[in-house]
């Protein structure tokens, strides 16, 4: 049963479940650590990780783990620290044989190295990065869905740093795509998707779109919980404005979310 409620709180059609039941496996405390950092809750997220570590973890599950902390890091910033965890996960990775995460750990650890490889500006390593996830997940034989969106999603970012709009767009869409075909599952994949679709339009100079696309997300993400996606949006509409809030909600919605990201525990990094 905590399985179940896990699963559809990390990956599933209930990202804004809290509490959450306890977790007794190590997978468990993975889904779980899951689901608190898409509501911004990090301190119980490495607390969750922390205890999986704790509890002899197949090496594909510390893998995720590893994957996991990187992206709390790399959520607010922490791109340079994000990738010795990312690293270390993909060392991890190369040695879980035929376990059935085995390809979502290591997919999970190349893509994690892209996108902080994008952070610190280094476009080429993320873009030979991005190419070796999709020959992975094109030699698999079965790709989970949530792998697919993300790499959706750091192909836009990498476009949208090149300056490529239009790429971007292309890119932010096939993400949309894919998580709209596996609705209600993966909600938090969807609205994720928009935001990132909302920046790409932005990036390809089409703000009126942007601000629809960023409107609508910002309503799933207060109907759902998912602070740091709501924070993402505020700041991008602080810059090209709601067109349904006026620029003081705007702003009073962005500061509130990063307050209530600080006190769950989330560090910020300048990089």
């Amino acid at each position: 049963m905590n399985s179940t409620v896990l699963a559809a709180a990390a990956f599933g059609d209930n990202p804004g479940c809290w509490p959450l039941p306890a977790a007794n496996t190590p997978d468990q405390w993975w889904l779980r650590a899951v689901a608190a950092a898409g509501q911004g809750r990090y301190s119980s997220a490495r607390s969750d990780l922390a205890a999986l570590r704790r509890h002899r973890p197949t090496a594909a599950c510390a893998s995720l783990s590893l994957s996991t902390e990187a992206s709390l890091l790399r959520q607010l910033g922490g791109h340079r620290a994000a990738a010795g965890w990312d690293g270390r996960a993909l060392a991890l990775a190369q040695t879980a044989g035929d376990d059935p995460l085995t390809l979502q750990a290591g997919v999970d650890a190349v893509v994690g190295l892209a996108a902080d490889a994008l952070g610190v500006g280094r476009l080429a390593a993320s873009a030979r990065l991005l190419e070796r996830a999709e020959t992975m997940m094109r030699e698999a034989d079965t790709v989970p869905t949530r792998l697919e969106i993300r790499l959706a999603w750091v192909s836009a970012e990498l476009a949208m740093a090149g300056g490529r709009g239009e790429d971007a767009v292309t890119h932010a869409r096939r993400g949309v795509a894919i998580a709209e075909k596996v609705s209600p599952e993966l909600r938090r994949h969807r609205v994720k998707s928009d935001v990132v679709l909302a920046a790409a339009l932005c990036c390809a100079g089409s703000s009126e779109l942007a601000r629809e696309v960023a409107d609508a997300a910002l309503s799933e993400t207060q109907t759902y919980g998912l602070v740091p996606l709501r924070w993402a949006l505020a700041c991008l509409l602080a810059d090209i404005d709601s067109a349904t809030l006026t620029s003081q909600q705007v702003s009073a919605i962005r500061d509130d979310c990063a307050g209530v990201i600080t006190r769950r525990g989330g560090r910020w990094s300048p990089g």
